[in-house]
């Protein structure tokens, strides 16, 4: 999960393996990296001499839409990320246990949803903590690792008529449940947690590496961020396997049916594949989101030894996505050699274990109380407490920079029905990003 924690490290220790990352790489062993500027999402073919293909081959090969005016509004074209002295990170909720996520139902109401790890989902409305839990489901969430626990919340796109929301957690036995549960009257503050209809179970064979997001994406789709099962090294070649659910984004059809159904244009509904299966190649996707005004599809997925990454999918790009991993940790070789021809997607921006340890992927700025800063992706590192903004140029190129040095260990973002941005601490707060005074 978001993890680099120390009862992962002792975990893995006691098992003889290499951990999530084990450590902060010493200097000169690896690349240094690029000046806080990465290119657009191109990655390689696999051929003898691992010569890179031009992007627009890459487009035509793996039908990602190339980068426009009609898929990005020009105004989102910055020349410049904003000055973080304009902003800051103001408290909106405190003592939380091991809060990790917040979330909104997008129904224009100002409540915003805590999940806390052990199984319990907490209602912020109006800045004030409502006492009583909206949903308590600790008597069937297994929370004993690290990376265990309540982990995902997504609402129905029609929250607010139908009273449905979905939850992924991992059970007592370490496997994780995708639910679905519906609140008695819309405007009730608690939920049944007998309401609980199971959609999928999903065994993990280690304790780590669970991913945990849930999001609907602008198509309606339930999308499911999956690790790759841990231990290290993605010793089952699960990320590869498309014949595995582990090390992937799933994306099923939850609108239709009152269980679920595959959409018909997943890469492997007529075979070659589990047919949930929407991109893999991921190590573990802990955190991802859809710009709510393009509908792009921003990744954060957790490296190994040496590498961060954030992916990248521009709305209306077709599934099937290899992001490399184990073949690549981040765009650098890591373990084994793929199938010559093979097409892999690089990141659009990683940093080194230099700069941080464990990536929180983070959301696109869409609020308006910071009109300079729509159009950033905001995301952060669960070590080192960084912020950094990210954001394309004119010439489709991207850029980041850090923006803050917040000291929290920064284990997810949100943001609210206004398009304003949250941030999560495990140590138990959630800060909003708002103007200074």
């Amino acid at each position: 999960m978001f993890p680099y924690w120390v009862g992962t490290i002792l975990l893995l220790v006691l098992a003889g393996l290499a951990g999530c990352h084990p450590g902060i790489v010493t200097p000169g062993t690896q690349p240094t990296l690029p000046g806080g500027t990465s290119s657009s999402p191109v990655k390689h073919s696999s051929t003898s001499d691992n010569q890179a293909v031009t992007p627009e081959a890459l487009i035509q090969e793996t039908q990602l839409p190339a980068v426009s005016s009609q898929a990005i509004p020009i105004a989102d074209f910055l020349e410049h990320l904003p000055d973080p002295q304009t902003a800051t990170w103001n408290l909106h909720g405190t003592g939380f246990s091991k809060p990790v996520g917040v979330f909104s139902a997008n129904d224009g109401s100002t409540r915003m949803y805590v999940l806390e790890q052990a199984g319990i989902v907490r209602v912020i409305e109006n800045g004030r903590l409502v006492p009583e839990p909206f949903l308590d489901i600790r008597d069937r969430v297994g929370s004993r690792a690290s990376e265990q626990g309540l982990l995902g919340l997504a609402f129905l796109p029609n929250f607010s008529s139908q009273g449905k929301f979905f939850v992924n957690y991992t059970n007592q036995e370490g496997h994780t449940v995708i639910s679905r549960f519906s609140v008695s009257g819309i405007e009730s503050d608690q939920v049944d947690p007998g309401s609980e209809v199971k959609l999928m179970l999903i065994e993990q064979p280690y304790a780590n590496h669970n991913g945990g997001m849930v999001a609907f994406g602008p198509d309606n789709f339930l999308y499911l961020g999956i690790g790759d099962g841990g231990a290290a090294d993605d010793p089952l070649g699960s990320g590869q396997s498309t014949n595995s659910l582990l090390g992937k984004i799933l994306r099923i059809d939850v609108m239709s049916t009152d269980e679920y159904s595959i959409p018909s244009d997943n890469p492997f509904v007529q075979g070659g594949g589990r047919a949930e299966i929407w991109a893999y190649g991921l190590r573990n996707p802990w955190r991802f989101s859809f710009d709510r005004l393009t509908g792009d599809l921003y990744i954060g997925d957790v490296g190994q030894n040496a590498w961060e990454e954030i992916n990248f999918l521009p709305a209306g790009s077709a599934g099937g996505v290899n992001f490399g991993w184990n073949y690549y940790e981040g765009s650098y070789p890591f373990q084994g050699t793929p199938q010559s021809g093979a097409i892999f997607i690089d990141p659009i921006y990683e940093y080194g274990h230099d700069q941080g340890c464990s990536v929180t992927g983070g959301v696109v700025y869409r609020g308006s109380e910071l009109p300079t800063w729509r159009g950033v992706y905001l995301f952060g590192d669960y070590c080192s407490g960084r912020v950094w903004g990210l954001s394309r140029t004119s010439d489709a190129s991207w850029m980041s920079q850090v923006l803050f040095e917040t000291g929290y260990q920064i284990v997810s973002f949100g943001e609210d029905a206004f398009g304003e941005v949250y941030l999560v601490d495990h140590a138990g707060d959630i800060y909003k990003l708002s103007g200074r005074e």
